[in-house]
């Protein structure tokens, strides 16, 4: 029989893979200490001075306790591993034993803004240097969205719904919201839902530097002798965003459920809203920002003078922090000025479909 609507939804477990710390662990005390994760890149050579990049430290894939060289040589788009792993912490982080009576209700929802970029680059590489044989089997799918979220249930032994909401930048937060969706409806009773990117290659490291959407460190910019400096979002030098690489996942659960299992609720999901902007690809619509958030608070039940802290998108982009502060002014009017606002960006960077999740 399926189990009522309108269910509770909590956060039970998180894993997170970010630019400071492999792990959730990692990344929350460099966090709370107040450092940021932004070197020069190490990964690849570029010609640009958007070369302030944000790389996980410390993640050695031949080194996790469940691959080996030739899971980590097939599935060579690094989204795929790093999903295994994060999904891997965050179970482990919730205490959730993956038994025959929780599997079937246990699903999967992973977003990612660019999927396996670096697949493709590699498989390029292997047909104009080695030849038409040499392109790797895996190649098609490693460019799958749904392949993180997939090779998941393989290594954690989950068979509920698996697959990929994709929306840019806001992948994780669809991922969330639709787990939460789920589990509220009885659909399911456990949700990993998060996101992943790994988009530190040339080729998309030059590409946001030529849409002026990452900072160019010049001489004279704060930054040129301190990279942890490079992102600045609200700051009135703020010059773009810094790119990262990341992961992050919430293992989401209805309330019943958490009780059965003598779990622990981190923090509970409220609401959802969403819209879309049918305006631009990057510059964004106020209206249909403000519309999101008024119907997440309707959803919630909550009115804007409950809130008590903003977690800021704020990429320190000029126009997408003006923007943000516009539509947040428009929801709380003169209290603003009382609410925290901040954004974890002035950290992690931007890790793309991994961002919502993670921050």
């Amino acid at each position: 029989m399926k189990p009522p609507q309108n269910r509770r939804v909590f956060v039970v477990g998180y894993g997170a893979a970010t630019p400071l710390g492999a792990t959730f662990a990692e990344t929350w005390r460099r966090a709370v200490r107040g450092e940021a994760g932004f070197r020069k890149v190490t990964r690849c050579k570029v010609e640009s001075a958007c070369d302030v990049v944000g790389e996980i430290p410390d993640w050695f894939p031949l080194e996790l306790d469940f691959t080996d060289a030739k899971e980590v040589y097939n599935w060579n788009a690094a989204f795929v591993i790093l999903t295994m792993a994060v999904c891997k912490e965050a179970l482990e982080n919730a205490g959730v034993t993956m038994e025959a009576s929780i599997a079937p209700r246990t699903a999967c929802l992973i977003g990612s803004a660019l999927n396996g970029s670096d697949a493709y680059r590699a498989a390029m590489h292997d047909l104009e240097h080695r030849g038409p044989l040499r392109v790797s089997p895996y190649l098609l799918p490693n460019l799958c969205a749904n392949l993180p979220s997939g090779k998941a249930g393989m290594l954690l032994k989950f068979t509920g719904p698996i697959f990929s909401p994709e929306g840019a930048c806001a992948s994780g937060n669809h991922a969330i919201g639709i787990g939460a969706r789920m589990i509220r409806d009885g659909d399911c009773d456990f949700v990993l839902a998060g996101g992943a990117d790994a988009p530190i290659l040339p080729e998309l490291i030059h590409g946001f530097a030529n849409m002026n959407a990452t900072i160019k460190v010049h001489a004279g910019d704060r930054a040129a002798g301190d990279p942890a400096q490079a992102s600045r979002p609200f700051s009135i030098d703020r010059r773009g965003f810094v790119l990262s690489e990341g992961a992050g996942v919430v293992v989401l659960a209805a309330e019943e459920v958490i009780k059965a299992h003598g779990l622990e609720p981190r923090a509970e999901v409220l609401g959802v809203g969403w819209t879309s902007d049918a305006h631009h690809y990057t510059s964004p619509n106020p209206a249909t920002i403000i519309r999101a958030i008024r119907e997440t608070l309707e959803d919630a039940e909550l009115a804007a003078s409950d809130i008590q802290y903003v977690n800021a998108h704020g990429t320190s982009t000029a126009k997408g922090d003006r923007t943000e502060v516009k539509c947040l002014r428009e929801i709380f009017g003169r209290s603003l000025e009382k609410i925290p606002v901040s954004s974890n960006k002035s950290q992690l960077g931007h890790t793309l479909g991994a961002t919502a999740a993670i921050e």
